[in-house]
């Protein structure tokens, strides 16, 4: 974890034993797997506090205990399941998550009924995209309704109300995003399981039953709209899975294709594994595309509805549905704008033809009868 590039343990070997030498750690135990499991001892443990950062927590002080006789004994105090949690930390530390300094283990998660739920590693990776995540690490000795209890908890957790938040300004605003930095994502932060021991066969039996019995705390809802596939993940914990075994198989170890999120079928890199392509970015192209089909709708359905001209059989410009929608009552409606046009036309020079067939006759009315007044003037004169 100190050494992610070593290629052997020998040095980290040799530093412990020349750590030893001067009193600052100890052998706590001996492991079934065969590795010795070293602790501080309480000189280590003061010069560890005095090296370190102040807002990193140091662990507990392990002092040695012995029997009447004065021999050490060899404790039994921490297990398989912390050689696992260590494990899990130098994997990840070595892929490039974080550094030594980014991992804290047990971390309190308090709830308002009287449960503490801690987090076996706390990681802090915002470098390589993973801002936060907490991990659970699993031996297959655990039931699945307490990983599922564990899922439940977190849930709980996450959406706790932050103390003292303006309720106008900040409607939201939970705990988890006073203590954690925000992840980049929807969703609150995501918790990660890593399995280890047993079988590949068990392990793989075991993420199936996780999957299906904490589906409610990790599937999104799909947003509303026929024409809309995207997913809702803002209020569910991203959930990935994990073995141990897989990362050791794989060239890039941790960061490899070595991650699965509960509801894909995929084997993915961590953060391709916590990213949601399905989600609000989906969610905005499939908007846009909803709104340009029903814009299209739209069109065709009032295309449909233009009226047509009975004389010409063309469709009315919008500024000609326009008028006539604005005045209902109005003469001839049925026409489009150009045969009105030629209509008004026709009836202006039938209203000419008439006037100036009314005022030939009245002229030749009016010749005639001065040509009559004429003769008879004519006549009497005489």
């Amino acid at each position: 974890m100190l050494r992610p590039t070593d290629r052997h343990d020998r040095i980290t070997r040799d530093t412990l034993n020349a750590l030893k030498d001067t009193g600052m750690v100890r052998v706590e135990t001996r492991l079934e797997s065969g590795h010795q499991l070293w602790v501080l001892t309480e000189r280590g443990h003061k010069e560890a506090k005095l090296l370190l950062p102040r807002h990193i927590r140091v662990s507990a002080l392990r002092r040695p205990t012995f029997d009447d006789d004065g021999r050490l004994v060899e404790a039994d105090g921490y297990d398989e399941h912390a050689a696992a949690v260590t494990s899990t930390a130098a994997v990840l530390t070595g892929a490039g998550f974080g550094t030594p300094l980014s991992w804290q283990t047990e971390i309190a998660h308090r709830l308002p009924y009287g449960y503490t739920q801690y987090a076996d590693l706390t990681m802090l990776a915002p470098d390589a995209g993973v801002p936060a995540m907490l991990l659970e690490v699993d031996r297959v000795n655990e039931p699945v309704d307490d990983l599922v209890a564990k899922l439940r908890r977190y849930t709980d957790w996450f959406e706790l109300p932050a103390p003292k938040a303006d309720a106008k300004r900040e409607p939201a605003a939970r705990l988890w995003s006073r203590l954690y930095p925000a992840t980049g994502r929807e969703g609150y932060v995501p918790v990660a399981f890593v399995f280890t021991g047993k079988t590949a066969a068990q392990r793989e039996s075991r993420m199936r039953r996780l999957e299906q019995a904490a589906r409610r705390y990790f599937a999104g809802i799909k947003y509303p709209g026929a024409d809309i596939t995207a997913v809702n993940y803002h209020q569910v914990v991203p959930v990935v899975v994990t073995e141990l075994e897989r990362i050791a198989a794989d060239p890039k170890g941790a960061g490899g294709a070595v991650w699965r999120r509960l509801g894909r079928s995929d084997w993915q890199t961590l953060t391709e594994a916590l990213d949601n392509p399905d989600g609000d970015r989906l969610h905005e192209v499939e908007l846009q595309e909803s709104w340009r089909r029903q814009k299209e709708r739209a069109v065709a359905e009032r295309e449909a509805r233009r009226p047509v001209c009975p004389w010409c059989g063309s469709k009315f410009t919008d500024d000609r549905w326009d008028h006539v929608r604005a005045y209902p009552t109005v003469d001839h409606r049925e026409l489009c704008g150009p045969c009105l046009e030629a209509h008004y036309e026709r009836e202006a020079a039938e209203r000419e033809a008439r006037r100036q067939a009314e005022e030939d006759a009245r002229a030749a009315v009016e010749a005639g009868t001065k040509k009559n007044r004429g003769v008879f003037g004519i006549g009497r004169r005489r």
